[in-house]
């Protein structure tokens, strides 16, 4: 953040380099520099840029307001909190003026006329960007007053007249004058509440109890909606509709990569979770996106995915603490003791009741398993298979340490007949796996292996039991 400005009268300010614009023109100008330098207007969002983004930089440029339509996790708020970004960082008002004037375009007869008596001596205070968004999260009990404003009976009773704008305490969206007004779930907001925001929209006026104000209000609204509440639980009206100048449908990202990109930025995450922990949620999660099983009407959040990796590095934190391990690192296991947490998370169909987590664990072993033979492909397992004979096994679960677990292994033979570069040697077979991820620590290694066995389980190769005490390969 640069420093505030150091000027503090409107003698100043117009003495100074200062060029005032309208938000609209500000907004435009502010984006097209940054796309003209080659500058990202949309940090932290991913999977849109070929699709969305385009689309609300026309609208824009356009100078229009825009509604968002999509399901629940596709960053739509996010999308409209970044808005903030394209506003001057700091922006003049008209100090005290309840609906921050600019001093060169004041709306209201009171400013005007401390303009006049005050002139160049007119105090200056500055607002920062992120002031000057306001989001609100529409709720079936949001009132006109709330947004618009009401008659203060405060004010009439000190003797002002109820024309006189100095007696409307006002709402939301005057006060976000010079601003961008974000409103969340807009179908919830009740439709007489709805039409409130019509003239706002169209005439820049505000209509409080029979009183029309003529304020002339700067203001960009943007909102966001669920297609699905729009067209069932609740809707935008159709006048509302008509004055937004873009409709703009968002998704989910298509790119395997920008999934584990969202996962990786928005996740709080406690403990390490490795790439390929994280390949498997977002896989899981596609995979959910896809399933008949799912009610994709109500969608699945990236949410999902989220909450599974921050699950996942808890209970790698939780073992670590309790068996005294320098470094917590999330393994396979991890993901799988989530699960039920997750289940919440998703609206099955109604004939899929009782077999929810059956389709969880699923799909849990498809991701997990297209996973692993993208990042072992190559290297033969053949070696451990062997080892495993019916008379070996390897044990594992949430609550093993690393250093058990890989101290549990059994020692593989090598084979001197083969190539490693052909992934045919058996020799070192648990330092090829870590090194094709990566691992080094221990925890990482043993997340590796069990991958590995994993894989071998999921293709039939050896078996599995699994239960409360732990996990069993054989």
């Amino acid at each position: 953040m640069t420093e505030r400005p150091d000027i503090h009268t409107l003698g100043e300010l117009r003495a100074s380099d200062y060029d005032y614009r309208p938000l609209r023109q500000e907004i435009r100008d502010n984006l097209l520099s940054a796309l003209a330098e080659g500058r990202d207007p949309w940090p932290g969002l991913h999977g849109l840029s070929d699709t969305v983004l385009p689309q609300v930089e026309r609208a824009l440029i356009a100078g229009h307001d825009i509604v968002l339509l999509g399901e629940r996790g596709q960053g739509k708020t996010r999308l409209l909190r970044t808005l903030a970004g394209l506003l001057d960082e700091w922006s003049p008002e008209v100090e005290g003026s309840d609906l921050h004037e600019h001093p060169e375009d004041p709306i209201t007869e009171a400013t005007r006329a401390r303009i006049e008596a005050e002139g160049e001596y007119l105090p200056i205070a500055w607002r920062h960007r992120d002031e000057r968004y306001v989001e609100k999260l529409a709720t079936p009990d949001t009132s006109v007053a709330d947004l618009i404003g009401d008659v203060d009976p405060v004010r009439v009773a000190e003797g002002r007249r109820l024309g006189d704008p100095e007696t409307i305490h006002f709402g939301l969206v005057p006060r976000a004058h010079r601003g961008i007004v974000a409103i969340n779930e807009l179908p919830d907001l009740a439709e007489r509440i709805q039409v409130s925001m019509l003239n706002v929209m169209e005439e820049r006026d505000v209509q409080i109890r029979g009183y029309v104000l003529r304020l002339p209000l700067d203001v960009l609204v943007v909102a966001s909606a669920n297609p699905e509440d729009y067209t069932n639980r609740g809707r935008i009206i159709t006048p509302l509709k008509d004055r937004f100048g873009a409709e703009i449908r968002t998704h989910y990202p298509i790119e395997l990569a920008d999934e584990i990109a969202v996962t990786r930025q928005e996740a709080d995450l406690v403990a390490e979770v490795p790439d390929t922990l994280l390949e498997i949620l977002a896989r899981y999660t596609r995979l959910l996106r896809e399933s008949p099983a799912v009610d994709q009407r109500s969608g699945v959040s990236a949410r999902f995915s989220i909450a599974g990796a921050e699950t996942t590095a808890a209970s790698a934190l939780r073992r670590a603490t309790l068996h005294g391990e320098e470094q917590a690192v999330a393994r396979l296991v991890d993901i799988e003791a989530a699960v039920e947490v997750l289940a919440g998370k998703i609206e099955f169909e109604s004939g899929e009741e009782g077999r929810e987590i059956a389709v969880l664990e699923h799909l849990l072993r498809r991701a997990t398993m297209e996973t692993v033979q993208s990042s072992f492909r190559g290297i033969n397992l053949g070696p451990l298979i062997e080892a495993l004979d019916g008379t070996v096994t390897v044990s594992t679960g949430g609550d093993v340490p690393a250093r058990e677990f890989l101290g549990g292994l059994p020692e593989l033979e090598e084979d001197e007949g083969d190539d490693a570069e052909d992934g045919g040697s058996t020799a070192g077979l648990y330092d090829q796996l870590a090194d094709r991820l990566g691992a080094t620590t221990p925890g990482e290694r043993a997340n590796a292996i069990e991958l590995a066995l994993e894989a071998l389980f999921l293709s039939q190769k050896i078996s599995k039991d699994a239960d409360a005490e732990g996990t069993i390969y054989g």
